[in-house]
């Protein structure tokens, strides 16, 4: 038997049958998960967060258009399964159920599958929070393989059977809802209790203080009595003791009958809170419960600056505080998901957490759903923001699914972005436009901006690379004209070839003679300048002091890394230790929203006409996180998904330095000092660039000159490199 049957016959057997059943295994195996109609639950769960606003107990909504989940969708799967499987069925809302288009009646708790090819649909109404599903059997499960719509076309024909036409069904939405019990509408973050650090007598009550900047509930212990009892929140103690004009407070009534351990149910930002309570009132202490989202801090640093070293930890703390459902502002005072803060929560978050989920529920938030009645925020330049988001997180994570999948979300943006140029092809605040670029006293902002232009310009080639991912060739070619057209426009009106710099504006026809660092940073970043014009820029706008200045985290966070790109590492490194230096000599625990040296005392807490209406918690506030990793250890994808990447660590006057960036499936880990340089990545192939007085030496792979003192090696995964070399 086996002269006729040749050995390697019966190993290919042995393969196939091996690998039949690993498949059917993997199928066994693989995990049922909520799914719901994509970007519908990030809606409601924003709409839900959002309206949690409130000053001094009144609610403050946003000031932007409200979407809603589809009320009515229709999921569906086909399945090919070799036994018979008891399918279990949990829903938010009522269904209607089809096996092979023929109506199961009911709602039951369990369906039996025979083996075989089947195609199975649920259709699912919920009014009140989300349609969703969550199916379990051996082999029948619900996860990212289903598909949905919220216009099925579907109907019973004469004979009984289901007919359906011209239906679009996209892949489902889902997120870590991985059993029965786990509901996309239970949804809340995790809590842990945490102490007071100190409490102090203040007249008649008590100020505890929690040490820090925090977020969540206040818990009250060993509580008696009846009466009223005040909690006056403050980020600083100063607003904490303001009992008139602290921006967040509460006021509980008690009847004598609640139980001793109460938990408030609204969480707050603060680190003072002042407890006054009626003389019926009584309790033995206050703590609270701690409110935040479970992340890993897989990115790192710290080198042999101590204070820089104290800016990258509270800058993490910072961004761990505003990472919440979404990326929001400031956990104080908005609590809302603004596209241009959410911007660099992006890019800070690749340094630090890389959790490419929260990226795409801040970016679904956003974007809300058709038809488009004004700009993201309502706000010109956030609209833009949000399409090189989108091509970011595709560089960083190399995810296409999102694109695929929410595409025609991001054509019907652009397109309302296109519609509202005026007739030169410029974008130009109509009504209703907010033109925000940042918080600076004496900005102009009418007319055509340079910097919107040059915002529209990178969201067109963002959109052009995504047309070309979402299969769309026609529109491909169309953003990548409009865009090469935009940018030529752009320098033919804006550029000073005379001062070599970039203008600020111009109204009907006039250019105004102004010049702004906004358009001329980004300009640098984005790679749109030759090198004569980098240097121009840099000399004469973002080293000049009479240039407006920028007191904003938010746009020193580009005004920096415009720097860092042009190799000012020294430079920055100082001005990094000045500013959030500045911040931590105040006693700042976590970053603000802006920060002005000049400013003395209470002066700090003042923002928009209100003594405390300044964040001192802001996720723009974080950005260290961003240039520490991307322009000191100098990590960066150079292809998506770091299937390539650079590593161009730069001392910037450091001693040393080290390290983690994270990737998208595991980390690169960077040490650099005067005299070696020592680096291991976990995936993709990387190039180590380098300078070096000598010739350098490393223990593994080959260092080629590529100029004179400077150096490359190939970093290929799981090699530990040590290069010996000389810094300049």
């Amino acid at each position: 038997m086996l002269n006729r049957f040749p050995i390697f016959k019966i190993l290919l057997l042995f393969v196939a049958l091996f690998s039949c059943s690993l498949s059917f295994a993997q199928e066994k195996t693989k995990e049922a998960t909520w799914i719901w109609y994509p970007g519908d639950f990030e809606v409601w769960l924003s709409n839900k967060m959002q309206v949690r606003r409130t000053e001094r107990e009144a609610v403050f909504p946003p000031l932007w258009q409200y979407y809603s989940p589809y009320a009515l969708v229709t999921f569906q799967t086909e399945v090919d399964i070799p036994q018979p499987d008891e399918v279990k069925i949990y829903s938010e809302g009522p269904f209607q159920l089809l096996l092979d288009g023929v109506q199961i009646y009911g709602q039951p708790k369990s369906i039996a599958v025979p083996a075989g090819k089947h195609k199975i649909s649920f259709k699912v109404y919920n009014q009140e929070v989300l349609p969703a599903i969550y199916i379990n059997g051996k082999y029948v499960k619900s996860d990212a393989s289903w598909k949905v719509t919220n216009e099925d076309k579907l109907w019973i024909d004469e004979t009984g059977k289901a007919q359906q036409s011209g239906t679009p069904w996209v892949p489902v939405g889902s997120w870590n809802f991985n059993s029965p019990e786990s509901k996309p509408s239970g949804f809340k973050l995790t809590t842990k209790p945490l102490s007071a650090k100190k409490t102090e007598k203040i007249g008649a009550g008590q100020l505890i203080d929690f040490g820090k900047e925090t977020f969540g509930y206040i818990k009250i212990h060993g509580l008696k009595g009846k009466g009223k009892l005040a909690l006056y929140y403050g980020e600083s103690r100063e607003e904490a003791l303001d009992s008139a004009k602290c921006e967040t407070l509460d006021h509980l009534s008690f009847d004598g009958k609640q139980s001793e351990t109460y938990t408030h149910d609204g969480s707050k930002a603060f680190r003072y809170v002042q407890v006054q309570a009626d003389a019926g009132v009584k309790y033995d202490s206050i703590s609270m419960l701690y409110e935040y989202l479970p992340l890993d801090y897989r990115g790192a640093f710290k080198s042999s600056d101590e204070q820089l070293n104290k800016i990258w930890d509270v800058s993490a703390y910072t961004m761990h505080l505003t990472s919440r459902e979404f990326f929001i502002d400031g956990i104080k005072r908005d609590r809302w998901v603004w596209s241009g803060d959410a911007y660099q929560s992006y890019l800070m978050n690749y340094y630090l957490f890389f959790d490419s989920a929260s990226v795409e529920r801040t970016l679904l938030a956003l974007r809300g759903k058709d038809p488009v009645t004004a700009h993201v925020n309502i706000i010109m330049d956030y609209s833009l923001y949000w399409f090189v988001g989108v091509y970011d997180y595709y560089l960083h994570t190399g995810d296409t699914k999102f694109i695929k999948t929410f595409y025609p979300r991001m054509k019907s943006l652009m397109d309302f972005c296109l519609e509202r140029r005026n007739k030169n092809g410029f974008l130009e605040p109509l009504e209703g436009d907010w033109v925000f670029i940042d918080w600076a006293d004496g900005l102009p902002k009418t007319g055509e901006v340079s910097f919107e232009q040059m915002l529209l310009a990178r969201s067109l080639e963002a959109m052009a690379v995504s047309a070309e991912i979402a299969g769309k060739t026609e529109d491909q070619k169309q953003y990548q004209k409009l865009g090469t057209d935009l940018k030529t426009k752009l320098f033919d009106v804006f550029w000073d070839k005379k001062e070599n710099v970039m203008k600020h504006q111009r109204i009907d026809g006039k250019i105004q003679n102004i010049v702004t660092r906004y358009a001329n940073m980004f300009g640098i970043f984005f790679n749109y300048f030759n090198e004569e014009q980098k240097q121009s820029v840099k000399n004469k706008v973002l080293l000049n002091k009479d240039v407006l200045q920028i007191t904003t985290p938010y746009m020193r966070f580009y005004e920096l890394e415009a720097l860092c790109a042009m190799g000012e590492q020294n430079y920055v490194l100082k001005e990094m230790k000045d500013y959030w230096g500045g911040m931590l000599n105040e006693g700042a625990t976590s970053f603000w929203e802006e920060y002005n040296p000049n400013k003395k005392g209470k002066e700090h807490l003042t923002m928009y006409g209100r003594p405390y209406g300044k964040s001192l918690c802001h996720a723009w506030g974080a950005s260290p996180i961003y240039l520490l990793g991307k322009y000191y250890l100098g990590v960066k994808p150079t292809a998506p998904g770091y299937s390539e990447y650079e590593i161009k660590p730069s001392l910037g006057g450091l001693k040393w330095m080290e390290g983690k960036v994270p990737t998208p499936n595991g980390e690169v880990a960077v040490y650099c000092s005067t005299k070696e340089i020592k680096v291991k990545s976990g995936e993709g192939q990387g190039k180590l660039i380098f300078e070096s007085a000598t010739r350098p030496k490393t223990n593994s792979g080959t260092i080629t000159e590529l100029a004179k003192n400077k150096y490359q090696l190939i970093v290929k995964p799981n090699v530990e490199y040590k290069v010996s070399y000389k810094a300049l």
